[in-house]
């Protein structure tokens, strides 16, 4: 369990800005579940999705980073939870899945040539022994423009995507589970983007 509580190159827990925000967010609290949901809606709300940014170097992986730039994508998010987690003593990994979005947007789907994601990255918290997926990445008010029904988390209970949209559209479905990591798997992450979309420059 010691190595989901230790800083990586990416999951720079121990880093100053980090330590400072999940200080000041989990301010007050005893309980390891409450301090878990306000991490959580922190990154949810706060860091803005953005399926855009860079994510050909190791530097844009950094948790560090991604709270500097107010924004990222699934794993960046994703990583920037576990950072938090990491740093109130709260036990965090990485899980990864491929996922269809059958509501992607059109301008990423011409872009992607597919609307199969091989790495969706989310975030596992260990609490009341036991790991507990937290899925950070739709912010809210991108819920809201898009009519896609947000991940809320208990810190209790698996918070993943929905399976259709506020209008009963058919939205996320969960083709493989890509397993659980301590660190981000880089290379595994360029390899499959490189496999399925020709280049890790998206």
């Amino acid at each position: 369990m010691e190595k989901y509580l230790k800083p990586t190159a990416a999951i720079d827990c121990e880093h100053r800005s980090i330590k400072e925000k999940a200080q000041d967010l989990t301010k007050g609290q005893e309980k390891i579940t409450e301090k878990a949901k306000s991490l959580f809606y922190f990154v949810r709300d706060e860091i803005k999705y953005n399926p855009y940014v860079p994510k050909h170097l190791a530097e844009h992986f950094r948790a560090s980073n991604t709270l500097s730039q107010g924004e990222g994508y699934c794993v960046q998010k994703a990583v920037l939870l576990a950072a938090l987690a990491r740093a109130v003593g709260i036990p965090a990994r990485l899980g990864f899945a491929q996922i269809r979005n059958n509501l992607l947007p059109e301008k990423l789907a011409k872009r992607l040539g597919t609307n199969i994601l091989p790495n969706h990255g989310y975030a596992e918290l260990y609490i009341d022994g036991r790991w507990v997926k937290a899925t950070p990445a739709f912010d809210l008010k991108m819920c809201r423009e898009n009519r896609i029904i947000p991940v809320d988390f208990d810190g209790k209970n698996n918070a993943a995507f929905h399976s259709h949209n506020q209008d009963g559209k058919l939205h996320i479905e969960y083709l493989l589970d890509r397993g659980h990591y301590h660190d981000v798997p880089l290379d595994d992450i360029w390899r499959t983007m490189i496999e399925t979309f020709g280049t890790k420059h998206i």
